[in-house]
């Protein structure tokens, strides 16, 4: 028996990621790092990307999370939402950063003057909003009412909803969790009939696996089922990067995305690329989409920071001056020519594959890691600490939040 029909949404734009509106359903998760930790949050961003994440959430807890967030904003493979509790000041912050989305909890941002405030501010920049409502964390006087009932959390989106009309902002995706199956079925059942605004789901703390693995897919499975969804997020006391490969495999089991045996990730380029990273990327697409090898492969526009950033990939390259650094699980293993960089990448993924991850950083090259990290060092000096520019927006992050 086929899925149902997908219910028709409006559509939002997480960074270049379409939500809502019959686009495929993407799959988030969050990191488990101190987002001030930007080298640390970026790995771990990248090996949530080589899972099969396509949006990632970080969270924006105080101001060094804010600056942190500014950082590596340019850096991330994937969208990045900024996740903000009780203090509307780094909601603006993460805005001014240049995050991708927000999220905004109403059950620990009550005050509507401020919600309308950052609702206000997001509209001006083009950001969408997700309002996440969690059953643990209602207002009061919601809870007084309706009690931890599916009713309660509709309620709590609509409110905040209206405080948005208010000031004409509607770039906005709900989700109404709960730790119990049943009460966030019902919750997002109900959701559906009263509101078009695209839907995450995701059953809240679910727990560890299996048994979190066996809730998480229980809701949203059937939920996807029956048409309503349109991201999705397994919540589990795990590695995020489970809650990625979850999320993928649910939808290629469902049919609502495609099956692919290559899973090819690439930086967004930045100050740092050393090559054209979207061109390096697509012929590398290209030529490792003929074979059948079932592996994640990271194409890198620098040696500064991609093969640290991309250590969750099996394979891939970094450029640096004129040549190509192949990594495997984040270690060196050869350097080549730029020109021969997806050749190498190819022949590369078909070694491994055939022999296996630990024989081929077996057969690294000598001297190959060395020259890798000779470039690295060679970069740094040449470009500096900062080829991004974020320290203005950091600056203008401490004014916000008055550390400057």
């Amino acid at each position: 028996m086929p899925l149902a029909a997908r219910r028709p949404t409006r559509r939002i734009l997480v960074g270049p990621v379409p939500v809502g509106a019959g686009a495929p359903v993407s799959v988030q998760s969050m990191t488990t790092t101190k987002t001030s930790d930007v080298d640390g949050t970026l790995a771990q961003v990248y090996a949530l990307s080589a899972a099969g994440a396509d949006i990632v959430r970080v969270t924006c807890n105080d101001a060094e999370a804010a600056l942190g967030l500014a950082r590596m904003l340019p850096r991330s493979p994937v969208p990045l939402v900024a996740d903000i509790h009780y203090q509307y000041k780094l909601a603006l912050a993460a805005l001014d950063a240049g995050v991708h989305c927000l999220r905004l909890n109403p059950g620990n941002i009550r005050d509507a003057r401020q919600i309308k405030l950052v609702a206000a501010e997001a509209k001006a920049r083009g950001v969408p909003i997700r309002i996440g409502v969690n059953l643990g964390s209602l207002d009061k006087d919601i809870a007084d009412q309706h009690g931890l009932t599916p009713e309660a959390l509709v309620a709590s989106a609509q409110r905040e909803l209206g405080y948005f009309a208010e000031v004409g902002f509607e770039d906005v995706k709900i989700s109404v969790k709960a730790s119990s199956v049943p009460v966030m079925i019902e919750a997002y059942r109900q959701l559906s009939e009263v509101t078009d605004h695209p839907l995450h789901l995701g059953v809240t703390e679910a727990g560890p696996p299996p048994g979190g693995l066996i809730k998480a897919t229980a809701g949203i499975a059937t939920l996807l089922a029956e048409g309503i969804g349109d991201t999705i997020r397994y919540s589990l006391t795990a590695d995020p990067v489970e809650e990625a490969r979850a999320g993928r495999q649910l939808l290629e089991a469902l049919g609502l995305r495609e099956r692919k045996s290559v899973d090819l990730i690439a930086c967004p380029s930045c100050g740092r690329a050393e090559v054209d990273v979207i061109r390096v990327a697509q012929e590398a697409q290209a030529a490792l989409a003929e074979r059948n090898l079932p592996i994640q492969v990271a194409v890198m526009g620098c040696v500064v920071n991609g093969p640290g950033e991309a250590r969750g990939a099996d394979l891939g390259i970094a450029a640096g001056r004129g040549k190509g650094h192949l990594f495997v699980k984040g270690q060196v293993v050869r350097v080549v020519p730029e020109a021969d960089m997806v050749a190498a990448l190819v022949e590369e993924a078909e070694r491994l594959v055939a022999e296996g991850a630990d024989a081929r950083l077996a057969a690294a090259d000598a001297g190959a890691a060395e020259e890798a990290e000779r470039t690295r060092l060679a970069l740094l000096d040449l470009q500096g600490d900062d080829p991004n520019a974020v320290s203005e927006r950091v600056e203008l992050i401490r004014k916000d939040l008055g550390t400057a």
